[in-house]
């Protein structure tokens, strides 16, 4: 049996979650793009899938206040269909929730029904379309949101916690 665990994204992972990005996205990030949301980006927060020691995929998000708002999220292809996307956004909505945000938005390509149906079965709504939002062929995207966050965790800290 596989070791399987999610954690949070570290410096050293900006090279495997570009790769992924690379293969994945028609517009990918760059390693210097991972790098600035690791080292300067204050609001930002990444989680990446393991399995057997391979980073399998990742998820991001902005917060700020209350708000999440989804930068990415990509699983290899080679992992796909093995449930790393529903527990990478699980575990990001946990991570949200934990840092204090009530909703959650992310866009996603009108084209791409596989995670609108898994935003969808986690309780995301369609509230607008953005039309020409994609750049690299000007495809319309949709934006969703959650507002049905879980508890968060009483016992969740990070060395960002600040306490007073």
């Amino acid at each position: 049996m596989s070791e399987k665990t999610i954690r949070r994204m570290t410096l050293a992972d900006a090279e495997a979650v570009q790769a992924i990005e690379g293969r994945v996205f028609p517009r990918p990030w760059t390693l210097e793009d991972f790098r600035k949301e690791m080292t300067q980006n204050k609001c930002a927060r990444y989680l990446v899938g393991v399995e057997d020691g391979r980073i399998t995929g990742y998820a991001g998000a902005w917060i700020v206040l209350d708000e999440a708002q989804v930068t990415n999220v990509a699983v290899a292809p080679e992992y796909r269909g093995r449930g790393w996307g529903r527990a990478l956004m699980e575990a990001l909505l946990q991570y949200a929730a934990n840092l204090g945000a009530a909703y959650v938005t992310l866009e996603v390509r009108r084209s791409n029904e596989t995670a609108q149906n898994l935003y969808k079965s986690l309780g995301f709504v369609r509230v607008a379309v953005r039309k020409k939002y994609y750049e690299d062929n000007g495809e319309d995207g949709f934006l969703m949101a959650l507002d049905r966050l879980p508890p968060p965790e009483a016992d969740f800290e990070e060395a960002e916690t600040v306490r007073e």
